[in-house]
């Protein structure tokens, strides 16, 4: 009896933590995830700009440190509050939103402080090109989210990437910045 008992422990032991090492799934929550975008204008002042739609999805084990996520802008639907900015800037002329109507970040490299995530690493793809780049946490949590009542995980993560890089360098030659801080804020809903 007590070799039986002390069997089922170590199952369910062993069930249990692998049920906590497994991947658990999230869906982007639109309402509470935002892009946006920063570049300096000739040193007086700073153009800001966000994206109004993007879906995706995060891929999450905090007990084994990884996760993976894929998140799709849709870049015809930048917003700088000025309907002439935002027309210029779906023009062929900088991002040329007829030929690439999305860009995209696949993360597949998380940095963990803790059981926080304090980096995520992976590929961004803008106007056909792709390249490395670092997200920074500057927050991260976890919470039961009491209306949905469902985990959500999120955090406002941020990098300065080149623009040329990407093809996107309009206005260089008057002395505008090369230098574009994007900043992610996304929040996501275990599914």
């Amino acid at each position: 009896m007590k070799k039986t008992l002390l069997a089922l422990t170590a199952a369910s032991a062993l069930f249990a933590t692998a049920a906590q090492a497994q991947s658990a799934t999230y869906a982007i929550e639109p309402t509470h995830t935002f892009v946006t975008f920063e570049i300096d204008h000739f040193g007086t002042s700073t153009n800001r700009g966000r994206f109004d739609k993007k879906e995706g999805t995060v891929q999450f084990d905090r007990a084994g440190k990884t996760g993976k996520v894929d998140i799709t802008i849709d870049v015809d639907s930048v917003n700088t509050g000025t309907g002439p900015f935002n027309s210029h800037l779906k023009s062929a002329e900088i991002l040329n939103v007829a030929a690439y109507p999305t860009a995209r970040f696949v993360g597949d490299k998380f940095v963990f402080e803790g059981d926080k995530v304090k980096e995520v690493t992976g590929q961004f793809t803008l106007m056909g090109k792709t390249h490395p780049v670092t997200l920074k946490a500057t927050k991260f949590n976890c919470y039961q989210n009491p209306m949905l009542k469902r985990e959500v995980c999120g955090g406002d993560f941020e990098t300065t990437i080149k623009r040329s890089q990407w093809g996107a360098s309009y206005g260089l030659n008057y002395g505008f910045a090369d230098d574009m801080r994007l900043v992610i804020q996304v929040e996501a809903v275990k599914q």
